[in-house]
């Protein structure tokens, strides 16, 4: 009976520590269970976190692709741009030369047109002077003329005298050879009449001679000035032929017409290429933005990438330590 008593109370002792056992594991079991619960919620949070992460992921990799698609485009347009911009430098410096060459046309138009017109003054000057000269030839021209009509009445007056003379020496000579005559009885009677000695009329013809050389003499000379003044007269018709005309004036017009036009389309040409400079810098300036901008949200990225990492290590640290106090 005592053995059987010592065996009832050793096993009621085990039984007791079996009790206590079982309550300390069943106490561990919800300690555990309690634990496994909080580690799932944990996880749980990780794990939406962590979807909410990746979603954030997807959407920033959604906004890189979506930004380096557009950077892309943007390159593109860029490219297009600077190769704009290179075919209109081409352009705008071929045009510059063209203007520059224009220019200097127009300069020599310009200077030739100036020439032209100082010239053109000059000769009509020159034929203003050149009619005043026709008008005072023209005038002597009609003198001379009128002088020489004056001649030829003196000369018709000389050749009366001279008809005359010889007429009056035929008389003088039939009265001398009548005086000779010793038969003439009347040869001594005396002469009536109011008619001019033979001295008179010789000094009148001597006279008149005079004139006559004198007349002949200016004639000559009167003839020689009138064969000058028309060669001079010719000379200047011909000169005034060859002077410019209207002719030269609707020339020069035209010359001065072209070269407006050239000067206004050279203007409109500048102002299309500055209107062109504007637009590429335009395109510059927005492919500078969209470049800043794309940098940006990739410094966002790895920033967000960062903390995440981070907070994954401050996790798996407080795990460690967690696991290591249990």
């Amino acid at each position: 009976i005592e053995q059987l008593k010592e065996e009832i109370q050793a096993k009621d002792s085990a039984l007791v520590k079996e009790r206590i056992e079982h309550t300390r594991s069943d106490k561990e079991k919800e300690a555990l269970k309690n634990e496994l619960m909080r580690v799932k919620k944990v996880v749980s949070t990780a794990e939406t976190t962590m979807k909410n992460y990746q979603a954030e992921v997807d959407k920033l990799n959604h906004i890189i692709s979506e930004a380096d698609a557009e950077r892309f485009r943007q390159q593109r347009e860029y490219d297009v741009v600077i190769n704009e911009r290179d075919i209109l430098g081409t352009q705008l410096i071929r045009r510059n030369d063209e203007l520059a060459l224009l220019y200097e046309k127009v300069k020599i138009q310009r200077n030739a047109i100036s020439d032209g017109e100082i010239a053109y003054r000059e000769r009509l000057e020159d034929m203003r002077v050149l009619r005043l000269k026709e008008n005072s030839l023209r005038r002597e021209l009609h003198i001379q003329r009128s002088q020489t009509s004056a001649l030829d009445g003196l000369r018709q007056e000389v050749y009366t005298l001279q008809r005359e003379l010889l007429q009056d020496r035929t008389k003088v000579k039939a009265l001398s050879e009548e005086l000779e005559n010793p038969e003439n009885t009347h040869r001594w009677r005396k002469l009536e009449g109011a008619d001019p000695s033979a001295y008179e009329m010789v000094q009148k013809i001597q006279a008149l001679q005079k004139r006559l050389i004198s007349k002949t003499e200016e004639v000559v000379e009167k003839d020689l000035l009138i064969q000058e003044k028309d060669k001079l007269y010719v000379e200047l018709k011909n000169i005034l032929a060859r002077q410019p005309g209207p002719e030269v004036a609707e020339q020069l017009s035209i010359y001065q017409q072209g070269l407006r036009d050239k000067t206004k389309s050279m203007k409109a040409m500048a102002s299309e290429l500055n209107m062109y400079q504007v637009q590429v810098n335009e395109s510059k300036f927005e492919m500078e933005k969209l470049t800043r901008e794309l940098q940006d949200v990739k410094r966002k990225y790895y920033e967000q990438k960062r903390r995440e990492t981070l907070h994954k290590e401050r996790d798996r640290v407080q795990r460690e330590q967690m696991t290591i106090t249990m």
